[in-house]
């Protein structure tokens, strides 16, 4: 099933293969599984469920690749608002947001409007974020894209930690730099997630086999554990889970000094069986009408998410 990820990614990123399926109500009736919602009341109710089940949570307003200012700016408001409702709502406290970069412009062009590009876009736009976070109890991520994006994420969160040290970072453990990033990463106080990856990569930048991933991960969950950091093991594979356990174990680690992170609609009986262990456990909530890229990436990088879809089709023809 690993030999569809690729095809699924490319296929993607069509246009017209992208329209046909945003449309098609089934689609969407499968996209419910794995987004919250499209509203901040919609995210904030899954928000309060999950709540009163044990488990943490990690919001992200989707959205990605932004060309354009106002859709930049109205992504950093998204997020504004979000955590207005969370704190109304007395939900805000130990909740995280997690923030693509690309969303609040990091991919802008230099304009009069954007004198200082991209970068600086986005850097303004997840300080304001980190801001309204910190103020109200709450925490930042900085989500992790595509290998081109990596460095300039880094310097981003190089700033952002000045004033905020524990600003968290997703790192891909499929990336061959990743090891020399996180032992740049995992100082005292610092947060990591530590993730698979997800992004079609070429294979001189990446591991593109299964079990190269795997050992990968391993690899990478063996420095953050032994890390002055807190990790945050975005994994739903039972192995990975295992192991993390066994390795936090070993490095002295108590359940309150890392966490498990998985996504919202996958596995949500092992979210409330490791919480009942007495396990951390976040639960990643996407939510917002640009869900596309977010629903590719779920069907292409998990076999059991395609054959959910697939299953789907089947049923409702």
């Amino acid at each position: 099933m690993f030999l569809f990820r690729k095809p699924i990614l490319a296929v993607s990123d069509n246009a017209v293969v992208r329209t046909a399926l945003s449309k098609t109500p089934l689609t969407r009736s499968v996209v419910d599984r794995f987004i919250a919602g499209e509203t901040t009341s919609d995210a904030v109710a899954v928000v309060s469920t999950l709540h009163a089940q044990g488990l943490q949570v990690s919001l992200d307003h989707l959205g990605e690749d932004t060309k354009d200012r106002a859709a930049a700016d109205a992504t950093v408001d998204a997020y504004l608002d979000v955590l207005e409702v969370m704190a109304a709502a007395g939900q805000v406290a130990g909740s995280e947001l997690s923030v693509k970069l690309s969303a609040v412009g990091q991919a802008l062009l230099p304009a009069a409007d954007v004198p200082g590009g991209g970068h600086a876009y986005a850097l303004a736009g997840a300080r304001r974020i980190a801001e309204a976070a910190y103020a109200a109890g709450a925490r930042l991520t900085l989500d992790m894209e595509d290998h081109t994006t990596v460095d300039g994420t880094l310097e981003v969160l190089a700033a952002l930690r000045k004033d905020h040290p524990d600003v968290g970072i997703a790192i891909q453990a499929m990336l061959q730099r990743t090891p020399k990033d996180l032992r740049e990463l995992i100082g005292p106080g610092s947060r990591v997630r530590l993730v698979k990856g997800a992004y079609d990569e070429p294979d001189s930048v990446a591991f593109t086999d299964p079990a190269q991933i795997d050992l990968a991960y391993v690899r990478a969950l063996k420095v953050l554990m032994n890390g002055k950091g807190y990790p945050m093991v975005g994994s739903h594979d039972p192995r990975m889970v295992a192991i993390a356990a066994k390795l936090a174990a070993d490095a002295g680690r108590t359940p309150n000094r890392w966490e498990h992170q998985m996504l919202y609609g996958i596995r949500p009986d092992e979210q409330l069986s490791l919480v009942a262990e007495g396990r951390s456990v976040r639960v990643y909530i996407p939510y917002g009408a640009d869900w596309y890229g977010y629903f590719a990436r779920r069907l292409a990088e998990r076999p059991a998410n395609l054959l959910f879809f697939a299953r789907s089709v089947v049923s409702r023809g």
